[in-house]
């Protein structure tokens, strides 16, 4: 590290004064840089940012501090002090003292965010507060008046959601108790915190940052709740708005928090973004780096910068195609099935990276696209070279982000009775369809599930799966594995909110029959199958661009298998409903290979 970057990330300590309250607060990152001022809740100090604090000093004068009761601050004896607008004083105090001449942005978490919430609707907060990403902690005025709108209302579906977020928030009146602060110092410790986090949202020990005062710290906070009963927001909820720009960050398994609870935050707020991010409570823990990109996203466009397709994408109220501000990557999209649904997500206007093994397929596909004024960037890539899929997926993430939905489609066909088929052909086959699939679904699965926001893969397998064949065990052998290997990837990716979509066309007709290998026969031979199939292919009239459809409803239904044509959901069913030995009886009869 450089003398000059040593100098960037050097903490800073001050103590700021709020009448008899001594605030502690640090300070690192760039001295000059825009303030962002991190704002922690219960029962944590400002330790909870250590994991945030590595992608943002770089950039930003990144500012956090110890709220009354925790770490280092003063803790009042008496409970009222612990009021939210006692600490949104506290919260001023701090901006004011770090930041007197400019507004600054804000991240917030839990109590901290509720902090906040109390803060930007304030009048005048907008001169003072630039920016609001929140986590995990709702306006308790808003939430009050979202509860009592649909308590008003009641009906089976809007009683749903308030009383279930009473539900989870029962515990608080425990934390009232009078003996529950010392059995918190009795009780909890650190190592017992990390492993509660570990066992409830799958959080890596290393990862909960936690300060020397953290017993003491959860103690004294549970003054919080003591001062702040949530409940009683049902019946003494404020009109509050805010012009701050507030972007929410959702944590779709938060215990404590529902995501129902912020559905009618576009009412109070003049400009909000909203992320639901599959997650649990301690979001600072265990996605550091997905909070850090949001933040900053937010405070780039409230600057002036062109909004990053993610925060396009998240702004509530703004009308849009489907798959507007959204990314999508095709493989095999030089032709047929590929290119029609390249062009079908880029009419529901999505931008599209389309890759085949033919660059110059590809590049014809990005300029139809082009033609209706659709995005579309087209590369070359051979789907079996595993280091060369990986190096896209890293090329792309890097120049156009990580993708929402990624399309394996490139595949090749064969055809030949096992016996006269080479081992060559074979591998070939596999290495394209089946490892083509795996290769792409690794090196963008990773990407999707680190990022936290979902997505959404989809693996085109066959009708060929489920119906064993005479003359095309390689091809079936690809598909059906394509079609297992689909069911397990959705069973392991469900907790990263991705979905995977496993395709099963029938009788389509694009160029892949045309270009099918027979093996074994002589090179006029192969010629003449291949066009006597592609003339039958073309009679039975099923175009790609219905598969291509059958794939853009499937991703937004998030449909689990779905065949394409009525041969292939006849035969779907027919597998399941058949008897075995019937099924294969009658392939054992049938060949159209000889």
């Amino acid at each position: 590290m450089s003398e000059t970057e040593e100098a960037a990330v050097a903490l800073q300590t001050r103590t700021v004064t709020n009448g008899e309250i001594d605030i502690a607060v640090y300070e690192q990152g760039v001295p000059d840089g825009p303030v962002i001022v991190l704002v922690h809740g219960w029962p944590d100090s400002h330790r909870l940012w250590d994991n945030v604090l590595p992608h943002l000093i770089d950039r930003f004068r990144v500012v956090t501090y110890d709220s009354r009761g925790h770490g280092r601050s003063t803790n009042p004896k008496d409970h009222r002090a612990f009021r939210i607008p006692e600490l949104a004083t506290d919260f001023f105090a701090v901006i004011d003292a770090v930041s007197p001449d400019a507004p600054v942005h804000v991240l917030a978490h839990d109590w901290g965010s509720v902090t906040v919430w109390d803060a930007v609707c304030e009048p005048g907060a907008q001169a003072r507060i630039a920016s609001f990403t929140s986590v995990s902690g709702p306006n308790l005025d808003h939430a009050g008046h979202w509860a009592r709108g649909r308590f008003t209302r009641p009906t089976p579906g809007n009683l749903a959601a308030p009383l279930a977020q009473l539900a989870s928030i029962a515990y608080q009146f425990a934390f009232m108790a009078p003996v529950t602060p010392a059995l918190v110092r009795f009780g909890l410790r650190d190592r017992v915190f990390r492993a509660g986090l570990r066992l409830a949202q799958g959080t890596p020990a290393e990862q909960v940052t936690l300060g020397d005062t953290f017993t003491a710290d959860a103690a004294n906070g549970l003054q919080i709740y003591r001062a702040n009963l949530v409940v009683a927001k049902l019946f003494s909820a404020r009109e509050r708005r805010t012009t701050v720009p507030v972007q929410l960050i959702v944590a779709q398994y938060d215990p404590a928090v529902r995501p129902a609870v912020f559905d009618d935050e576009d009412q109070w707020t003049d400009r909000l973004w909203r992320r639901d991010l599959k997650a649990g409570h301690w979001v600072p823990y265990s996605h550091p780096a997905v909070l850090a990109r949001a933040t900053v996203q937010l405070i780039d466009a409230v600057s002036g910068a062109e909004p990053a397709r993610e925060l396009r994408r998240a702004e509530v109220g703004r009308d849009r195609r489907p798959f507007e501000d959204q990314l999508v990557v095709v493989t095999g999209a030089g032709s047929g099935i590929g290119r029609e649904t390249a062009l079908a997500f880029a009419r529901a206007g999505a931008e599209v990276v389309v890759s085949d093994i033919d660059a110059d397929a590809a590049k014809e596909t990005a300029a139809l696209i082009a033609e209706f004024d659709g995005a579309a960037y087209p590369y070359a890539l051979d789907v079996s070279d595993e280091s060369a899929v990986q190096a896209h997926a890293d090329e792309v993430a890097s120049v156009h982000g990580v993708p929402d939905v990624v399309v394996n489609n490139a595949g090749v066909g064969q055809a030949a009775p096992f016996l006269r088929t080479p081992s060559e052909s074979f591998k070939r086959v596999l290495d394209i369809n089946l490892f083509g699939v795996v290769h792409g679904s690794r090196a963008f699965g990773h990407l999707m599930s680190e990022r936290g926001l979902g997505g959404h893969i989809v693996n085109v397998s066959s009708m060929a799966a489920y119906t064993p064949q005479q003359g095309f065990s390689a091809y079936s052998t690809s598909k059906s594995a394509v079609f297992t290997f689909s069911d397990c990837l959705r069973a392991e990716l469900a907790k990263d909110g991705i979905g995977v979509t496993t395709i099963c066309p029938g009788i389509v007709h694009t160029n892949i029959v045309r270009t099918t290998e027979f093996s074994g026969v002589s090179a006029d031979q192969q010629d003449a199958r291949q066009r006597l199939f592609d003339t039958l292919y073309r009679m039975r009239s099923y175009p790609p661009a219905k598969v291509a459809a059958a794939i853009v409803r499937a991703v937004q239904r998030n449909s689990a298998v779905v065949p394409v044509t009525p041969e292939a959901w006849v035969a779907y069913y027919g597998t399941r409903l058949t008897p075995p030995s019937l099924m294969r009886f009658g392939m054992a009869r049938a060949s159209l290979t000889r």
